[in-house]
């Protein structure tokens, strides 16, 4: 038997404010619901949470690695992982993104694989940046 085959989605994102201020945007759950969808998300290693997504409903997340300011890792439904890094970088901060897990074996994953990508990388991680440069430090 052979392993699935895999791929992961990666995002590349400069962001005009300093890792504190992602660093927000991305585990404050107020904030959370404001660039991408509501949950009650926080930066808790073991914490499980979900995320309404629409169509969807309640996804079932759970945080496994939390490094303040640098690395915010949390599982997405029962396959996918979304691990997020932050790189100072000038007074900003490059934002890092890789979603992994997709079964290319399955097709209701090589479908969302296809949508997901540019999704993530022309709308949702684009909102998270414009709302982490608009926040209050």
């Amino acid at each position: 038997m052979t392993a699935p085959s895999t791929d992961t989605i990666t995002v590349d994102q400069f962001v005009a404010a300093p890792p504190s201020r992602v660093w927000r945007t991305l585990t404050d759950p107020e904030l959370h619901a404001r660039w991408w969808v509501p949950g009650d998300i926080a930066a808790v290693v073991g914490h499980r949470f979900h995320l309404e997504m629409p169509v969807y409903g309640a996804i079932p997340c759970e945080v496994v690695e939390v490094i303040p300011e640098e690395k915010f890792v949390y599982t997405f439904n029962d396959s996918w992982t979304l691990t997020w890094r932050l790189v100072p970088e000038g007074t900003g901060t490059r934002l890092l993104l890789e979603h992994s897990g997709f079964d290319f074996d399955n097709p209701r994953d090589r479908e969302a694989f296809e949508k997901m990508g540019p999704g993530w990388r022309e709308s949702v991680v684009p909102r998270l940046a414009r709302l982490a440069e608009a926040i209050a430090g």
